[in-house]
């Protein structure tokens, strides 16, 4: 297993991974077959990652395949380039192996270096491990954007969570 940040050459296998995501499980934000598979968009997205120096992505690489990812993505005004929004997906086989500790420990140093205060995500409210994770990693709640997404007919809430560095 290794963590690493994202390569050019990744973005076919990204985007395969982000598949997986979205058929494996409901806590992603699109659903099976939903996401734009337009290769060449994935790879200028991801040279776009790899350019920005307020955004980083890192993989999970086990075997010569991605089995997660996380991703602190920055923004350009200069009076909110101290936060990043957070996306995490970890494939099903590769949860409860340490793996989400060890992204967010990369994101901690990486953050750290580069004059980011603030980290923030949403996670829906039903979303126990998320949370749980989150939690341990020195996250906590901050509100609840009620019924913001609707996932299998019913919706659900989710939870603006946040920590400062």
């Amino acid at each position: 297993m290794n963590i690493r940040l994202i390569e050019e050459t990744d973005a076919e296998v990204f985007l395969i991974l982000q598949q997986q995501l979205d058929s494996e499980t409901e806590f992603m934000m699109f659903e099976p077959g939903e996401r734009d598979m337009d290769l060449e968009y994935r790879k200028k997205s991801v040279k776009q990652y790899i350019e920005d120096p307020r955004t980083a992505v890192w993989v999970i690489e086990k075997e010569n395949r991605l089995v997660g990812f996380l991703g602190a993505f920055g923004n350009k005004p200069r009076r909110i380039q101290n936060r990043v929004y957070l996306v995490i997906g970890i494939l099903q086989e590769a949860t409860g192996q340490g793996y989400g500790t060890q992204l967010f420990e990369k994101l901690n140093s990486w953050a750290r270096e580069n004059n980011i205060h603030r980290l923030e995500l949403t996670v829906m409210a039903h979303n126990e491990a998320g949370i749980a994770l989150y939690k341990k990693m020195g996250f906590e709640v901050e509100g609840t954007k009620r019924d913001s997404m609707l996932v299998n007919g019913k919706y659900v809430d989710e939870f603006y969570m946040a920590k400062l560095l």
